[in-house]
């Protein structure tokens, strides 16, 4: 079986925006109560990459200032290992974990 991928979006502007989510998981919309994520639309469209590709390219956008939108539990993962998110910050909707982070 092969590895789980995860997409992401570098949304380049004065300060970049990067969509980070499972690929397992796009195309989703998840609701929770007054929270929804829709995570069907270009936001999180991305490219896909293994894991390691991820790390790396997160951390090469958090060295451009930017804000990150993490969906999936991959992606949160990945996000608690360059450490730009911690637990209190990550929520779940319909179980799937999301966080949300300035670095």
């Amino acid at each position: 079986m092969g590895e789980e991928k995860v997409l992401v979006n570098v949304h380049e502007s004065y300060r970049w925006v990067v969509g980070v989510c499972d690929e397992d998981i796009y195309g989703r919309k998840l609701k929770d109560g007054k929270r929804q994520l829709d995570l069907t639309g270009p936001f999180f469209k991305g490219k896909a990459m293994s894991f390691d590709e991820a790390r790396d390219e997160i951390v090469r956008c958090a060295r451009e200032d930017a804000t990150f939108n993490f969906a999936g539990k991959n992606s949160v993962r990945i996000a608690r290992e360059v450490g730009a998110v911690k637990d209190e910050g990550i929520v779940e909707i319909e179980g799937v974990p999301f966080a949300l982070a300035l670095l």
